[in-house]
């Protein structure tokens, strides 16, 4: 089972000073992310993932879905990841700050 949190419960992870991995691709994450936020996409996770350490880590995507996966994937090499429930379209709904065309 992966462990979730909401938006709201990872705005304060962040302010606390959590890692954010955005499994989205990179056209997606240009449009908006979250400040901080390193890029990973999912595609390039099955060769990237050494980089990731061993966590603990929240994993975001558009809706929570690619996410999910990404954190089956890390959960499977012994990394401590948290799927972010709603992901970047509910952090937007909920008006959290993100930067955008970048």
């Amino acid at each position: 089972m992966i462990a979730e949190i909401s938006t709201a419960e990872l705005r304060e992870a962040l302010s606390q000073g959590a890692r954010l991995i955005d499994v989205r691709e990179a056209d997606e994450y240009a449009e908006a992310h979250i400040s901080g936020a390193e890029l990973m996409p999912l595609s390039t996770l099955p060769t990237s993932i050494a980089s990731v350490g061993s966590g603990p880590v929240y994993v975001i995507c558009k809706s929570g879905g690619r996410s999910a996966m990404a954190c089956e994937l890390m959960a499977s090499v012994g990394i401590e990841a948290t799927n972010v429930s709603g992901g970047m379209m509910s952090w937007l709904h909920e008006g959290f700050e993100a930067e955008f065309g970048q």
